[in-house]
């Protein structure tokens, strides 16, 4: 079968590929032959700006028409440069000799042997996988996560006076705010994205094992590390690593990963604390004419959209974690066990764009339902116990927790004429007790 949407393997570019379309650009075998051919182009510019003699027959004008290489790259390109691998059996190699083919039609021939000059794959490598990174995440991953963001932000202000019995170990316990609930998520993953933008996009670029070795014996007066860094850090705008073998650390990228994961994390545990609401029937959810909830069961409403997001963060979590512990390991100068899983750090971004996808879905259905709400925090009056033991504390009342736990401990329940009765028979005066009647569940929420 020929590869398209029904019959790829991964439901990633399968069942969930118009979800995640917009990281082909940057992870796909295209996406990596395209930031490859930007590397080595760039490359070769900074070369001739740096004043090597034998490209002073590189002019500026030559430096449009070498961008488009890569700014025009096509599909029809990335073929071009497959087939040549087919020769070659090397990747890297078969961009140097696409680019070489377009030198010829550039007039540029005589300058062919400086692409790609002094460098080992993995120089373009760990800067081309590094700048497609950085460039996903801000042009896809951090607007899919703002935007879910945005979205609890509005629910918090939305819900921010709606009193909600809360449940600690699924008991029933302090009244809380909805809005200062869904706020709870909002302040931590701010803190994790705040954490993970610090981390640097890292790339490593000096040589075949890190020492500039072939650029120093071919021009030893020129200072290769003050290049290098030029290079990567202004024209690529990363960051490079100083001391290196053939490969890049990947101590900064696995730090990455990691924040993800922890980001993902929380949102696991929104999406299971949503789905609980959705149980209890704190929310209902919208109705699209036609869908169907369960295949025998025509009353279901499920709610699949917080499912589907925990089950991708799984995933994508899973994957994340191996990203992280392996990448960092590798064989003295390098080994090859780092090449095929760099391919696949597109895969667990993809599930977390999925997975960002079906939450904001999840939050768009939502319907408040206040009489649930409410009726359950009417159906729980024991939760006042703290409070009229607190203010009896600060009364010099004796034993005051003792007495609630007396009333509160009898499997009796607990209802607002029970917690009336025993307050009239406190030994306190009149306007204590006033105080103490006011107090309900629903406004018994704090600050």
């Amino acid at each position: 079968m020929d590869l398209n949407a029904l019959t790829a393997i991964s439901p990633v570019d399968g069942r969930y590929r118009s979800k995640v379309k917009e990281f082909a650009p940057y992870f796909s075998e295209f996406g990596l032959i395209h930031y490859r051919v930007r590397v080595e182009i760039e490359y070769f510019i900074a070369l001739c700006r740096y004043k090597i003699p034998q490209l002073d027959g590189v002019s500026k004008e030559h430096y449009a028409a070498l961008r488009d290489i890569y700014q025009q790259f096509s599909e029809s390109d990335a073929l071009e440069i497959k087939e040549i691998e087919k020769t070659t059996n090397h990747d890297v190699k078969a961009v140097e000799y696409f680019i070489k083919r377009r030198f010829d039609t550039l007039g540029l021939e005589a300058y062919k042997e400086y692409i790609h000059f002094g460098l080992t794959s993995q120089d373009i490598n760990n800067t081309a996988v590094p700048l497609s990174y950085k460039e996903a995440l801000k042009m896809v991953y951090y607007p899919s996560l703002q935007q879910v963001i945005d979205t609890l932000i509005n629910l918090s202000m939305e819900w921010d006076e709606v009193p909600m019995l809360a449940r600690t170990h699924g008991q029933p316990a302090s009244p809380t705010r909805l809005g200062k609930e869904i706020r709870v998520f909002v302040e931590r993953i701010q803190v994790q994205l705040a954490q993970f933008r610090l981390i640097p996009v890292s790339a490593k670029f000096g040589g075949a094992t890190g020492n500039f070795n072939a650029h120093h014996v071919a021009y030893p007066a020129i200072d290769w590390i003050e290049f290098g860094n030029t290079f990567v850090n202004q024209i690529l705008g990363l960051e490079r690593e100083q001391t290196t073998t053939q490969i890049e650390h990947y101590d900064n990228l696995a730090a990455s990963f990691q924040a993800m994961g922890r980001i993902n994390t929380i949102l696991i545990d929104l999406c299971r604390d949503l789905w609980t609401y959705i149980s209890m029937d704190y929310f209902k959810q919208k109705i699209k004419e036609g869908e169907i909830g369960s295949s025998a069961m025509p009353h279901k409403v499920n709610p699949i959209d917080f499912e589907n997001a925990e089950g991708n963060l799984g995933i994508a979590n899973a994957l994340y974690s191996h990203l992280a512990s392996k990448l960092p390991v590798s064989r003295l100068q390098r080994d090859l066990t780092d090449s095929t899983v760099l391919r696949n750090i597109g895969v667990p971004l993809a599930h977390t764009q999925i997975a960002l996808s079906s939450i904001q879905k999840g939050l768009n259905k939502l319907l408040l339902q206040p009489d649930k709400i409410q009726a359950d925090l009417e159906d729980n009056w024991s939760v006042v116990a703290e409070a009229i033991q607190t203010v009896l504390r600060r009364e010099g009342y004796p034993k005051p927790y003792e007495a609630l736990l007396n009333l509160t401990r009898k499997n009796e329940k607990i209802t607002r004429q029970r917690i009336a009765d025993f307050i009239d028979s406190l030994d306190v005066n009149d306007s204590i007790k006033t105080e103490l009647k006011a107090i309900t569940p629903a406004n018994y929420t704090g600050i």
